[in-house]
């Protein structure tokens, strides 16, 4: 017998962070206010740390899918594996050239391009996909809200995350 319905045990898994960031910052709150200040400064030491994971806990939780897409993701020694019924492929962090999120797809892909071979497309919603937030994470200049705002929008076209070379020079304005 389970105490939690599924749905509900779903959400405070992609939640969980958030969650224990939450949990740290209270701590920090209760040991502010509590008797004698012995423990004030230690207390606004957690309150800051909690705010401080509530928010990128926030922004793993806003990128997290569902993890029933089709296909495994898995990253290894700064290596993207993708394993597909179709498709697959693996690229290294270091040599990736481009990150688009091609929401053309149903379910959205990300596309991961390097030099020297074809492009790697991953379903959003693929197992272990969670896991690519901290890979795109260490890619220099990634901008993460505007990634996970392009992943809310679904423009239905691919749209550019990151280049680590941009093909346009940075005083061309698009609009």
């Amino acid at each position: 017998m389970t105490f939690f319905r599924p749905e509900a045990k779903a959400v405070l898994w992609r939640w969980r962070e958030v969650l224990v960031a939450v949990g740290v910052a209270l701590l920090g709150l209760w040991w502010i206010i509590g008797p004698g200040q012995l423990l004030a400064l230690p207390g606004w030491a957690l309150v800051v740390i909690g705010g401080a994971l509530c928010l990128v806990g926030v922004q793993r939780a806003r990128f997290r899918g569902t993890g029933d897409g089709a296909g495994a993701v898995q990253i290894d020694e700064g290596q993207i594996a993708y394993f597909g019924p179709l498709t697959g492929g693996v690229v290294a962090l270091h040599a990736l050239e481009r990150l688009s999120l091609d929401a053309s797809q149903k379910p959205a892909h990300w596309k991961l391009d390097a030099p020297g071979q074809d492009p790697v497309m991953i379903p959003v919603n693929a197992a272990g996909s969670d896991a690519l937030f901290d890979a795109f994470a260490r890619l220099p200049g990634l901008r993460t809200e505007r990634m996970l705002a392009e992943m809310k929008a679904q423009h239905g076209h691919a749209v550019v995350i990151w280049e680590r070379t941009p093909l346009r020079p940075a005083h061309a304005l698009l609009h």
